[in-house]
């Protein structure tokens, strides 16, 4: 009588299993990479690239104006520093109560406005 040698060899279901995995695993780590990475940017910004944002004079509207133009009438640039990025940050929050009037000063606006 012969010896039969057992090699043992997982199924092929057990490989298409952990192959599966591997796959998930893998999206997983890519998704938690990509969100990581961008978290910054899910944040609404205020203006679309290749723009800046404008605050109205005396009020507190405000628009986009394409980079390289000036701010059309009624409408002015955001002093330096003070400029909203994203919406709900600290500048976006500041100039909902607060505007620039005719002279270039930054005022605070009377409530209810």
């Amino acid at each position: 009588m012969g010896v039969v040698s057992r090699v043992h060899r997982p199924s092929a279901v057990r490989r298409e299993q952990r192959a599966v995995r591997s796959v998930i695993g893998l999206a997983l780590v890519c998704a938690t990479a990509a969100a990581v990475l961008t978290g910054c940017s899910m944040k609404e910004a205020i203006c679309g690239g290749g723009e800046y944002p404008v605050v109205g004079v005396g009020g507190t509207g405000s628009a986009c104006v394409p980079n390289g133009e000036e701010p059309p009438g009624g409408y002015t640039r955001y002093p330096a520093g003070k400029v909203p990025e994203h919406v709900d940050d600290e500048w976006d929050t500041y100039w909902r109560t607060h505007t620039v009037d005719k002279d270039g000063h930054t005022v605070e606006l009377p409530e209810g406005r």
